[in-house]
């Protein structure tokens, strides 16, 4: 009997509806509009976490990264200190390695700007100077050719190779490998031959300025020994009217340590032993995991303020809704009133209401999932920004928009239930 009555006030409601398609639309069109910017900014949170926790993932979770920064501070002239030298040394490489049993591998390298020529075409490039198991550690697929051997470091082989972007653009219709590319120093060019070509990539965290994302693709990679005699310690900068020197030895060490629970203790005796020899604070200790929760932290908080931005705008889809059932009350006044003279009772002048208001948010609600997904889809193919659609988001995008069709429901259908029936058939 509960099922028939629901049933037939589900059918008046859609023939009520129905009769006005064009206001329906519109009263709809805030509910649609809300459970679609709700899919489409959980979307975009969930594919910014996804990208900054592969990128995280690249660095690994038992890996503890050292930094060298520019001191603030000036040093002082009086004690013979070098102005242009900072960061870390291959001595703290070495004590690292020696006094901390934890410490499985340190890997050195340099992160620096040079000129690329091949030919007659030039190429502003980044030398990233690493050791052989440097693309390993990061996931570096290497295209074409080969990568580095422990003999090319221990023989300072002037090899070198060149990252996807680089080798397109410096031979656009040729294999790179086996060529020689010279790479310009103040007074001559030194040459370099390409031994391979790694796949595109991107990854965190990577650029000698800390933070923000490396790109791996327009770049050369040399071995760190070949870089440090061939190219040597000082990095030189010079454009017209400008010209700076720095002496760097390494600018990022990547430290593999053996287990991630000692990850955190490892990096405090770290800290440590920097702290011993570097008084000017030039190197910095960044723990990947550490900032791997910090983001998944950041990111959750702002999903919830993505989340709750968007419920506002399902709110004000709820009362756009509440407002158009009150007009519909007024509008159909004489027809409650006969309604009410056939026997029609308070609850079932209630639930007619709440019922079309169901509907009207079910169809916006549908609707706007839709949309959502179609706007993530233009998102992603327009803008390039990846989105992801968790299974719960429609579904809570969907529950949300009903909860508030049903709140917007209850004012009209209780004003609609509370009319005196004689009153309501005299009026015109």
């Amino acid at each position: 009997m509960i099922l028939q009555s629901f049933t037939h006030a589900a059918r008046l409601g859609v023939r009520s509806l129905a009769g006005h398609p064009l206001r329906s639309g519109l009263t709809t069109l805030g509910i649609v509009l809300g459970v679609g910017s709700v899919i489409v900014m959980l979307a975009v949170g969930e594919g910014k976490k996804a990208q900054a926790l592969k990128q995280f993932a690249d660095l690994g979770a038992n890996t503890i990264v050292l930094k060298s920064v520019k001191p603030t501070d000036e040093p002082d002239q009086q004690k013979g200190v070098d102005q242009t030298a900072y960061g870390l040394l291959r001595e703290d490489v070495a004590r690292i390695r020696s006094a901390i049993p934890t410490v499985v591998d340190v890997s050195p390298t340099r992160d620096y700007s040079k000129t690329a020529r091949y030919k007659d075409r030039k190429l502003e490039v980044r030398i990233v100077s690493i050791t052989p198991d440097y693309f390993a550690h990061n996931n570096i697929t290497i295209d074409r050719g080969r990568g580095f051997t422990s003999l090319d470091e221990d023989t300072f082989a002037n090899v070198v190779v060149l990252g996807a972007e680089a080798a397109e653009k410096l031979f656009p219709a040729e294999d790179p490998v086996g060529k020689s590319v010279g790479f310009e120093q103040l007074d001559s060019i030194k040459a370099f031959i390409v031994v391979g070509v790694t796949a595109p990539k991107t990854l965190a965290s990577g650029g000698k300025d800390g933070g923000g994302d490396a790109d791996f693709n327009k770049v050369a990679f040399m071995p760190y020994t070949s870089d440090i005699v061939r190219l040597g310690k000082d990095i030189i900068r010079w454009r017209p009217g400008s010209f700076s020197l720095e002496r760097v030895e390494i600018h990022q060490a990547l430290v593999t340590v053996d287990k991630m629970e000692n990850v955190f203790r490892t990096a405090k005796a770290i800290q440590s032993v920097i702290d011993a020899y570097h008084p000017r604070k030039d190197v910095r200790v960044l723990v990947p995991l550490d900032l791997l929760r910090s983001a998944e932290e950041s990111q959750r908080t702002f999903n919830q303020m993505l989340a709750a931005i968007a419920c506002i705008s399902l709110l004000v889809g709820g009362i756009g809704i509440m407002n158009i059932m009150l007009a519909t009350v007024t509008e159909r006044t004489k027809e409650i009133g006969v309604r009410r003279a056939l026997g029609a009772k308070r609850k079932d002048i209630a639930r007619q209401f709440l019922v079309e208001t169901v509907i009207l948010t079910c169809a916006g609600g549908i609707v706007g999932i839709g949309l959502g997904f179609s706007l993530c889809y233009l998102v992603t193919t327009a803008f390039g920004a990846p989105t992801i659609v968790q299974t719960w988001s429609p579904i809570v995008a969907f529950a949300v928009s009903l909860f508030v069709g049903l709140l917007s429901g209850i004012m009209p259908a209780w004003r609609a239930a509370r009319l005196d029936p004689i009153e309501a058939l005299r009026h015109e």
